[in-house]
Order: C-alpha cells, then structure tokens, then sequence
C-alpha cells in the first residue's frame, strides 16, 4: 500500500488522454485486519463518497464543459482507490472529446468501478445546481466548546471512551476538530465528524478526548471512519450507530466515509458543509 509503485508522494507526469492504467487499487483488507475486522463479516454498512470538483471534458466543438463528479464506492468494495491516481485519471478528461456529459459519465463509472473491484454510482452535478443547493449546517449538537484537557494527538485508544449512567438515549454529535494525516505523505487531514447513536450515553468529553486523539495518526480516510465504529462499538455498545466524516477537499477531491449499523438509519446523502 506504500510502496514505490503508489503515486501519492511521488512526481508524476499529468495524463492528457484518458488512461485508467494510472488507477491505483488500494485494498481494504490490511486496514481493516488492523483493528480486527473481517471483509467477509463486516459489522457496518456503508459507502464512500467521493466529490471531484476539477472535473472538465470537451465537447466536440473542443470547447470545455465542467461538472461537479460525485462518486460513491460500496464499503464491501475490496479496493479503495488512490486519490492522487483518481486526479491524475480525471485530469485526463481535460483535453478528451465527448459526445456529452453522459458519455463522460459512463466512462468514469466503468473505469473506477474495476479499479475497486465493485460497482461505482457516478453522477455528474451542473455547478448551477451545486450553487442552489447550498451549504447544509453540520447535524447534531457540537462537541466543540467543552473545557477540556487533551494531551494524546497520535493514538487514538478505545480505552479513552466512557458511558455514564441512566436510561438510553438516541442522539447525534459532532466536531469539526479532527485531524488525521495521510500515511503516505504525512500531509494533513481535515475533516467534521458526526457521530450518531442509540444507546448508554456516551461521556462526551471522552468523546472529543478520543476524537482530537487521531490528530496525528497515520491512516486513510476510510480506515479512520471504521476504526472510530470499532472501537465505539466495543466500548460503548450502543444498539445502533452512524459514523459519518467529512473531510476537506486535497487536490480538488474531497472524500466522505459513512459506517453504520445495519438498518439504523439512512444515508446521509452528500450535505456540503461549510468548510468544504
């Protein structure tokens, strides 16, 4: 996964034609063996969700069309796919003639679609209908404003996360101070999280505590979400649970992971945040 063959890290000459060759293939299958997750029996459900904000084609008069690219990856996908291979693919679209957006479409979607290993929905977004649907506030009550002490930024220990007493409760929280950064490049990760959960109340200091504790902890976005649903799942119990990132834009792509329970709650859909 980080070895010399991976394009992120590394100078790379920029496509001018399509060629999905330069699709890297990452598989989940060691992240997850990581945190003792089995492909074959996963807990959650889920997708990825990817937005490509860079994404332009021409038409066949040679005059450039843009659109916002949605992808979104099933999490029992076997692969995730590189992001820095998917902006050096998309970039290829740059100086290619289509006969429409749809005929792009297709494209994307058959070619990612072998590179994870599973069907990928694309869909492309007119940047008029992005501009009216707007920013979407982030769900739940924060997390942000506690008065608390943090002195752990690179494990983030299931150990750290406590439930205190009484009856069940059914809420969802959020921050926006997590961090991650890339395993390969060390660059950072910025992302809001919303967690939503029925079950013993989870002590929301321990919660942040846990949170800001991925600040400096090497994995991809994807791993962070599942690792997150693990442990809150081992410590805390809860009937049902969502867990649910938004991470901000790295060349152009930003990448939004969702886990859940099955049958807890529906997807989230793709709510652009303000900091996105």
């Amino acid at each position: 996964m980080t070895g010399s063959s991976i394009p992120l890290g590394r100078k790379t000459d920029y496509p001018t034609t399509v060629d999905p060759s330069v699709l890297f293939a990452v598989s989940r299958a060691d992240a997850r063996a990581a945190i003792g997750l089995d492909a074959a029996t996963l807990p959650f459900t889920g997708v990825d969700v990817w937005n490509a904000w860079e994404f332009s084609w021409l038409d066949l008069r040679g005059l450039p069309r843009v659109a916002a690219l949605r992808l979104t990856v099933p999490c029992t996908s076997p692969n995730l796919v590189e992001s820095k291979s998917l902006k050096l693919y998309l970039g290829g679209y740059a100086l290619t003639p289509y006969t429409g957006p749809e005929a792009a479409r297709v494209r994307v979607e058959r070619d990612v679609s072998a590179c994870v290993g599973a069907k990928v929905a694309v869909t492309l977004v007119d940047p008029n209908d992005v501009e009216r649907a707007g920013l979407v506030p982030l769900a739940g009550e924060s997390l942000d404003d506690q008065r608390i002490e943090v002195g752990e930024y690179r494990v983030p220990d299931a150990a750290m996360l406590q439930t205190g007493g009484g009856p069940a409760v059914e809420e969802t929280l959020s921050t926006r101070l997590f961090r991650s950064v890339c395993p390969v490049t060390g660059q950072p990760d910025w992302a809001s999280v919303v967690v939503r959960y029925r079950g013993p109340a989870i002590d929301r200091a321990s919660l942040l505590r846990y949170l800001v504790a991925y600040r400096e902890h090497p994995d991809f976005h994807e791993a962070c979400v599942e690792r997150i649903f693990r442990d809150l799942t081992a410590r805390c119990a809860p009937a049902g649970l969502s867990v649910y990132a938004r991470f901000l834009r790295r060349g152009g792509i930003d990448i939004n992971p969702w886990r859940a329970t099955p049958r807890f709650t529906a997807a989230p859909g793709n709510p652009r945040e303000a900091r996105q």
